[in-house]
């Protein structure tokens, strides 16, 4: 296997992502290619030590900035590092793709040169928000802001093979985010997805708070990415200032501070359930491949995790799940808005051709 990582990608690129890798290559069996500007590449890694044999370089001569536009980027960076990256997928060099840069443009990379599985009509990002029972997929966290009610649903097929193939759960159970727990709450947009879910052989439950999500009272969260990136955001800084406060009242008192010194070893594993960190990225699911987005501000450990999250979609063929899902609810182009028949009967058409 062969993961190709965007070495010029996130903002402590390029040294951290390169340590990223070098770590990875050092704990896992995989090999890993190193896609940017390859002088640079190689002067990194002989301050980390001998080369890994596991770690290769393809050189990627052009650098993507966070203000380019990502459809720019396509147009005009095609030597970038990340276009270069999602090519070796394409051309088989290489069987996923790891990024902390530019979301937009490795999005618009990985739909653009890999294409959509069929039957998505729009791939969406997933992350895993840590509850008291765990962990929940979250889906979608920023790809699509305006949703239609057949985006929604698709998202929940996604989200619940992901829960299902990675994460290891039988039968996820499934939640529609909304204002209310109530039928008539929600927008006319969650409405109708929820007529749509309820129809389906998901394990959907119905409509959830977001304290319900805290609560672990479901696998899989559903909503559009405007909702989900807001509360992917709001989730990270409430941590933040839980963390920074949480400091400053043990920094006041000498009992405190002894305290904390004997709780020192339970305070650092609830820390570490609550570090992005532990998750290594977030998978665009829907694409025909495996693309996992990192934060912009990971770390080492995160890219490792990250390389380690994307070998682990494609031993256990992700996809596949995916298309099954599809399969067992493609009856849905009977169901709802006309814009869903095409994409159903479409999909339709090749699940009766090729069996």
């Amino acid at each position: 296997m062969k993961i190709a990582l965007d070495v010029m990608g996130g903002d402590n690129a390029p040294n951290t992502i390169i340590e990223g890798a070098y770590l990875a290559s050092k704990e896992y069996d995989f090999e890993i290619i190193l896609v940017g500007k390859e002088e640079q590449i190689k002067k990194e890694i002989t301050k980390l030590g001998k080369f890994p044999r596991k770690l290769t370089i393809k050189n990627a001569k052009e650098v993507i900035k966070m203000d380019d536009s990502a459809t720019e980027v396509l147009r005009n960076k095609k030597d970038s590092s990340i276009r270069v990256a999602v090519e070796l997928v394409r051309l088989k060099e290489a069987d996923a793709v790891v990024s902390a840069g530019h979301t937009g443009a490795s999005m618009a990379a990985s739909i653009t040169v890999l294409n959509k599985l069929d039957g998505i009509e729009r791939p969406a990002i997933a992350v895993l928000i840590p509850t008291k029972n765990g962990s929940t997929v979250l889906i979608d966290a920023g790809a699509n802001v305006n949703c239609k009610p057949y985006n929604l649903v698709q998202f929940a097929i996604l989200g619940s093979a992901y829960a299902r193939c990675i994460l290891g759960f039988d039968h996820p159970r499934i939640g529609l985010l909304s204002n209310g727990t109530e039928e008539t709450k929600g927008t006319e947009t969650i409405k109708k997805a929820h007529k749509l879910l309820k129809q389906t052989k998901l394990n959907y439950l119905g409509y959830l708070e977001s304290f319900n999500i805290f609560n672990g009272d479901v696998e899989v969260a559903v909503c559009d990415g405007f909702v989900g990136n807001i509360f992917l955001k709001t989730g990270e800084g409430l941590v933040e200032l839980f963390s920074n406060l949480f400091k400053e009242e043990i920094s006041k008192r000498f009992l405190t501070r002894l305290g904390f010194g004997l709780a020192k070893k339970s305070l650092s594993e609830f820390r570490k359930r609550l570090d992005y960190r532990e998750f290594g990225g977030a998978p665009l699911l829907g694409i025909n491949g495996t693309t996992i987005i990192c934060h912009g501000k990971s770390d080492a450990i995160t890219i490792k995790n990250a390389l380690n999250l994307a070998a682990q979609f494609v031993k256990k063929d992700f996809n596949k799940f995916i298309i099954n899902d599809l399969k067992e609810n493609y009856d849905l182009y009977h169901i709802g808005q006309k814009g869903a028949y095409r994409i159903w009967d479409k999909l339709k058409e090749r699940i009766i051709h090729h069996g």
